[in-house]
C-alpha cells in the first residue's frame, strides 16, 4: 500500500480555481502530480454523471472547487454544486463508495498558495483511504 498512488479527478472553476491553479504553477509551488484536471466554466455545471463515471472508470478521488460562496461569476453555481455534492454523497455510499472520496472546496483565483496545500491534503486523505474498491463492486 505504500507505492499507491492515487489518481484524481478534478473539476476546477475557470474563473477561480484553474486560476489559483495557474498562479500556483507560475509561482514555482509543488503539489501532487496525480491531480488530473477538468477545466469547467463553474462548478455549477459539473452534472453529477461526470462524478460517478469519474469513479467507475477508477479514479480514487474526486475534487470539485470552485469560487468561494458569494463571488461566483454566474451568481449561484457554487450554492448549486455545494447542494449536488451533499446529495452525491449520500447516494455513492449507497452504491458503495466512501464519501470522503468526493471534496468541494473554494479557492479563489489569487490563492495559489492554498490551492497547493488543498491539492497535497486531498491526495493525503485519498491515499490513506486506499485505492478504490468500489469500482469493483460496480462493474459486473
Amino acid at each position: 500500500m505504500n507505492d499507491f498512488e492515487p489518481t484524481i479527478v478534478a473539476f476546477f472553476c475557470n474563473w477561480c480555481t484553474y486560476t489559483a491553479a495557474d498562479l500556483a504553477g507560475t509561482s514555482r509551488l509543488s503539489y501532487p502530480s496525480n491531480i488530473k484536471i477538468v477545466r469547467v466554466m463553474c462548478t455549477g455545471m459539473v452534472d453529477p454523471k461526470y462524478v460517478i463515471k469519474s469513479f467507475l472508470e477508477g479514479a480514487d478521488g474526486v475534487l470539485i472547487s470552485g469560487c468561494n460562496p458569494g463571488d461566483c461569476h454566474y451568481i449561484n453555481g457554487n450554492f448549486k454544486a455545494r447542494r449536488r455534492i451533499k446529495l452525491l454523497k449520500e447516494i455513492l455510499a449507497q452504491f458503495g463508495f466512501q464519501p470522503e472520496r468526493l471534496r468541494l472546496t473554494w479557492i479563489g483565483a489569487s490563492d495559489g498558495i492554498r490551492f497547493a496545500e488543498i491539492m497535497r491534503e486531498m491526495t493525503a486523505q485519498i491515499k490513506s483511504l486506499g485505492p478504490n474498491e468500489g469500482r469493483l463492486k460496480m462493474v459486473i
